[in-house]
């Protein structure tokens, strides 16, 4: 596979940016992922002390990847790209999707050597699900990747999914809308985005606070707003409930919404191409 061949070996010699902690890793440890170093634990302790709910933000950004995975696959969506996918962990994108339909595809993508090295072992056995090592910005690259030209089919709808990546893009100096757009562009029609991202709306001093730790990692946070979530999702078309907290987005039970959905930090949407 992939990720234990030519890959794994371009991406041998990455800097693993041991300077700093980083994101995916911190990631990886507060989901109880053991793909973490001393540094990125550290920083993930003092978030956790700076915003004690940090921990379940997270959990609550994965369920509804899951719940948005799901529910491609009950729309008839059987490839399925993971752009930015981070560490493997439990409850990944091709198990959800294969256990609707077992016949679904799946490409991850990340720039993390750990995710890459780590995604043999997670995916070993399932010809239908594989990592590659490709930075999600360059889309050009990502599309004409062997794997993903092998394992995707174009011409028929697909399931993009961005989640918790276009909060690390700087609205100065890195364009997250020209990058989905030429996702968007690729895609035939009845395909679909499903993206969250950490946002500043309703939120309370403890995310401003996280969002200032954030700034001594390799990738630090920049919060978005409904407006800002919305113009990234120019020409997909809203499912309702359109742009909501994670737990609102199509939750299993109204119990799992809460009295206090906001606290998870997160906005989330589902969008199609018609």
């Amino acid at each position: 596979m992939t990720a234990g061949g030519s890959d794994a070996d371009r991406f041998a010699g990455k800097d693993l940016e041991l300077d700093k902690p980083n994101p995916a890793r911190m990631y990886d440890y507060v989901l109880g992922g053991e793909l973490n170093y001393a540094m990125d634990r550290r920083l993930v302790d003092e978030v956790l002390a700076a915003m004690p709910r940090a921990r379940d933000t997270a959990v609550l950004n994965r369920y509804w990847l899951r719940r948005a995975v799901r529910y491609g696959a009950r729309q008839g969506i059987r490839q399925f790209l993971d752009l930015g996918s981070g560490m493997p962990t439990v409850g990944q994108v091709h198990e959800i999707a294969q256990q609707v339909a077992p016949e679904s595809n799946v490409v991850y993508v990340d720039n993390e050597r750990i995710a890459v090295a780590h995604s043999e072992i997670a995916l070993e056995g399932n010809d239908r699900a594989e990592m590659i090592g490709a930075d999600a910005e360059r889309v050009d690259e990502v599309l004409a990747h062997p794997t993903t030209k092998r394992l995707l089919d174009f011409d028929r709808p697909v399931m993009v999914l961005m989640s918790a990546l276009v909060h690390y893009f700087s609205p100065d100096e890195r364009d997250a809308g020209s990058m989905i757009a030429r996702y968007r562009d690729a895609l035939a029609p009845g395909s679909y985005l499903a993206l969250s991202s950490f946002t500043d709306e309703q939120q309370d001093e403890e995310m401003f606070r996280a969002v200032e730790l954030s700034k001594d990692t390799s990738e630090p946070i920049h919060l978005r707003s409904r407006d800002d979530v919305h113009e990234l999702m120019a020409g997909f078309e809203i499912v309702e409930p359109g742009i909501v907290f994670t737990p609102e987005w199509h939750p299993d039970s109204p119990e799992d919404v809460g009295e206090t959905p906001e606290l998870s930090g997160v906005l989330a949407v589902v969008g199609y191409t018609s």
